[in-house]
């Protein structure tokens, strides 16, 4: 069975959740993980009132550790990722559109999932590209790839940004894991001194029920662990930590 894999090294890092707003509390939850609960919205100080009022509570989160972790860095190239984007901004829309209601554009185009990177973008007139994707129940593994693309057609460093939140009650009988909110980012660079590798071949397991794939690879990496590996039902996906 042929596996293939990429290798990165990641020169900052920054996370965010209700109830989890320092180094110290993630660092304590990575060790004995719980259930997040959605609360109070971070404040995103560093972004223009104007601009910060378009976000959600999903996008409040991900410009946050995205600022964070860029800390004034900029022509940096961002990928956003999310699995279900900013899911409950897209119910109350498609329910103003059963009911024949108008639709409100702003709400319509913060619903996409490229909204939150170009708020990003424009706010800091960073003219690097930006990518957004969701993938499933592998969709931080993809994304990943897709960053160390960019670093293997000669970004120095990219930047990752990685949310999520509670699925509307609509959509709790189709959850296939205890979501949550959180978001998280890393300033990856290519590998070197201390790495993370990811591996993935194929293999038919199921995935197992439990944490997000966001809070299952945020645990990996702010645990100091050595290896983890997930499945998504179609792909298994090997994380190791190289000295």
């Amino acid at each position: 069975m042929r596996t293939h894999g990429v290798r990165f090294s990641i020169a900052r890092h920054a996370e965010w959740a209700p109830g989890l707003t320092t180094p110290e509390a993630w660092a304590a939850w990575a060790e004995a993980p719980y259930l997040i609960q959605s609360g109070e919205e971070p404040g995103v100080k560093a972004m223009p009132a104007m601009l910060r009022r378009r976000a959600g509570f999903l996008g409040k989160m991900a410009l946050e550790v995205a600022y964070q972790c860029l800390d004034g860095r900029g022509d940096i190239p961002t990928v956003f990722c999310s699995r279900h984007g900013d899911v409950a901004r897209a119910v109350d829309l498609l329910t103003d559109l059963a009911r024949g209601d108008a639709l409100s554009p702003t709400a319509f185009g913060m619903a996409v999932h490229n909204a939150i990177p170009g708020l990003l973008t424009i706010a800091r007139s960073d003219r690097a590209n930006h990518i957004a994707l969701a993938a499933g129940a592998a969709t931080i593994e993809h994304a990943v790839i897709e960053a160390c693309g960019l670093l293997a057609d000669g970004a120095p460093s990219v930047l990752l940004v990685a949310c999520d939140c509670p699925l509307p009650a609509l959509f709790k009988p189709f959850e296939q894991c205890e979501e949550q909110p959180y978001a998280w980012a890393w300033l990856m660079t290519r590998a070197e001194g201390e790495a993370i590798a990811l591996e993935w071949s194929a293999d038919g397991a199921r995935p197992a029920s439990g944490l997000p794939g966001g809070l299952e690879v945020a645990a990996f990496h702010l645990r100091g662990a050595r290896t983890m590996e997930r499945c998504d039902g179609r792909l298994r996906w090997r994380w190791r930590r190289d000295a």
